[in-house]
This record gives C-alpha cells, structure tokens and sequence, in this order.
C-alpha cells in the first residue's frame, strides 16, 4: 500500500469514530431518550386517530340524517306529484263534461229551433195551399240582420260542411219518425204500409208543386233582370253614353278634371259632371257674354265729348264744298260712335281668340318645360347611380 492510501484510511477510521461519539450509541441515556420520543409520538398519532374517528362518526350520521331527509322529500314529492296529477285529471274530465253539456245543450237549442222553422214551413206550405193561386208566385222578404250583421242567408254560406252535416240529422231526426211495428199483426202492418205509400204520394205532389213554383219563379225573375236592363239602355241613350254603359256590375266611368289643370278645383261633382257632359261650350259661352256685357257697360258709362262748333271755315273744306248744315254734324258724330262700338267689337272679339292661343301656347310651353325637367331629373339620377357604383 501507498503512504497516501493509508493515510485516508486512518482518517475514515477517525471520523467514524467521532460520529460515534456525537451520535451517543452505546449510551443509555440516548436509547431511552429515543423511546420516550418514540412512545409520546405513537400517543400523539392514537390521539390524532381517535379525533378522526370521532370526526368521521360525526360526519357518517350527518350524511345519514341527510339521506334520510333526501328521502322524505321524495316521498312527499311523489305524493305531491299524485295530489297534482289527480287534481288536473278532475279539472280535465270537469271540462270535458262541461264542453259536452254545452254541446248537447247547442244541440238541443238548435233542434229546438229548426223544428220551430219546420212548423213554420209546415204551416206556410199549408197556407200556400189554400190561398187563391192568382197572386203573385213568390214574396219578397225583408231582410233580418243576424249575428255581426249577417243576414240568414249568409250564416248559411258560412257554415262549414260539419255544420251542415250536423243540423241535417238533427232536422232529419224529427222529420223521420221511428217505425213502431214492434208486435204488430198482418192486418196492421198492412196497414201501416198503406200510410206510408200515402204519405209518399202527398211528399211527391209537394215537391212537384215546389219544382213548378220554382221554375216560374226563375222566369220571372230572368223577365224583371231583362225590362231592367231594358229601361238602364235607354237611360244610357239619353244620356249619351254607350247603351250597355249601365247594364254592368259598376257604374260608368266619368272625366271629372281635365288632364291640364292646375288650380284647385272647388266644384261639386254634379257641375264637373255636368261640365263634361257637354256644357263646356256653354260655360265658355256665357263668360263671353259677360265680359262683353262688362265692357259694353265701362264703354257706355264713358263722359261723351261733343266736337266744338266751328264759326268760321269748317276745319278740312275743300273749296267749292257747301256749307254744312246745323244737326249733320251731330249725325255724323253718331256715326263715329256706331263705328267705334263695332270696332271695340271685333277688337274684344280679336282679344279672345289671342287670349285663347296665348292659353294654349302657354300650356305647351309649361307640357315642354315638366318634360325637360322630368328628362334632367332622369340624368341626375343617372349620374348619381354611377357614381355610387
């Protein structure tokens, strides 16, 4: 061995052997020190596991309390759900039972009232029957505003099929009487036989009775649609209009404002009707009378200046002339005024007609103007759709 190997084995030896001596092994002392720590940790370790069995208990029972507590819920909470589901079957079934109450209670109104209808028509038919044949073959009736308005008529057009169904076995039920034949001999049902063939017959004559009473009824009704379309053709002709103007579902349309207008309009319908009918003409005839008459009185109302008498050469003679007498010149200053009154005339006359042009000139002037600004309206907006694009 090296001096080096031995040196560090010598000095492991001596550290071992101060381990030794810190440590205290082989000391009493220590070892009984080490026990006591060991016993007061297993104490301290039982006390801890006690503490938690407690802890535990405590918990188990609670979590029992628990589940218990969970289970009583549920159990009134079925029973509750059973209370909830009775009482909703109870209130169904008093529903239904109230709907089919109701119903059975509509029912029977309804019967009520058709076998009412059908001892009317029972006793009308018998009427009809007895009274002279030489009145007139139907009756107009007066109409009876129903529920909302409606007339009988169109409750009916208003029913549905169900409906419909429904008030003809309920009307068949009373018209159809049950056959009672239950014990009934041969002689007796013979006789029974007998009623109903007589019954058959009396309901065949009836319903051929209806039949004919209908068929007439028909034709007068297609006579009194034709005089009136008869009587609305010659209102029409004398109207001037179209004869079938008035023979349609709608009245005739009427102009009542002229595609040129521009003020408000302040008459009645009966004057625009009445002015395109054709009294245009007339109008316009009797503005011209009345600015005539206007005129002709501003003129006539005018300060009159004779001209001044001349007493020396009359002004504008020629020579060799005469003289003129006194009360020509008078004469002559009728004269003037004669022909200055027919030539206000066809002055006012001329004005008219070139007040007339000018209204229409002006008319197409402002037709012209809207379809320019109509036609720069369209470019505009033209313009801005491509600039937005």
């Amino acid at each position: 061995m090296s001096d080096d190997e031995e040196y560090t084995s010598s000095e492991e030896e001596e550290v071992v052997e101060e381990t030794r001596e810190e440590t205290g092994e082989g000391d009493p002392e220590f070892i009984k020190r080490q026990d006591q720590k060991r016993s007061d940790l297993d104490e301290q370790l039982k006390e801890y596991i006690s503490e938690w069995r407690k802890q535990r208990s405590k918990e188990e029972d609670e979590l029992k309390k628990l589940k218990e507590k969970q289970a009583k819920r549920k159990v009134t909470r079925a029973e509750e759900e059973q209370k909830m589901a009775q009482r909703k079957k109870e209130e169904e079934e008093r529903r239904v039972r109230e709907a089919e109450e109701k119903k059975q209670r509509e029912i029977e109104e309804k019967r009520m009232r058709l076998e009412e209808a059908e001892k009317k028509r029972q006793a009308m038919l018998q009427a009809m029957k007895d009274k002279d044949k030489k009145g007139p073959n139907f009756t107009i009736a007066k109409k009876d505003a129903g529920v909302l308005g409606l007339s009988s008529a169109a409750m009916e057009r208003n029913k549905t099929k169900e409906q419909l169904e429904e008030e003809k076995k309920i009307s068949l039920s009373f018209r159809i009487k049950p056959l009672a034949i239950e014990g009934f001999g041969e002689s007796k049902l013979r006789e029974k036989a007998q009623e109903l063939w007589e019954l058959i017959v009396k309901l065949e004559t009836e319903k051929y009775d209806l039949e004919e009473r209908q068929k007439r009824q028909d034709y007068d009704l297609k006579e009194l649609k034709e005089r009136q379309k008869q009587q609305l053709r010659h209102k029409a002709l004398k109207k001037g209009l179209d004869p079938e103007a008035l023979t349609g579902k709608y009245p005739p349309k009427i102009q009542v404002a002229s595609k040129y207008e521009r003020r408000v309009d302040t008459r009645s319908y009966d004057d625009k009707k009445k002015l395109f009918e054709g009294g245009y003409n007339t109008v316009y005839a009797e503005t011209l009378e009345k600015t005539w008459q206007e005129r002709q009185e501003r003129f006539t109302q005018r300060t009159k200046s004779k001209l001044p008498k001349w007493f020396g050469e009359r002004p504008g003679k020629k020579a060799g002339e005469p003289e003129t007498p006194e009360g020509e010149e008078d004469a002559k200053a009728d004269e003037d005024i004669v022909e200055d009154d027919e030539e206000v005339e066809e002055e006012v006359v001329e004005e008219d007609d070139e007040e007339a042009e000018e209204d229409e000139e002006e008319e197409e002037e402002e037709e012209e103007e809207e379809e320019e600004e109509e036609e720069e309206e369209e470019e505009e907006e033209e313009e801005e759709e491509e600039e937005e694009e």
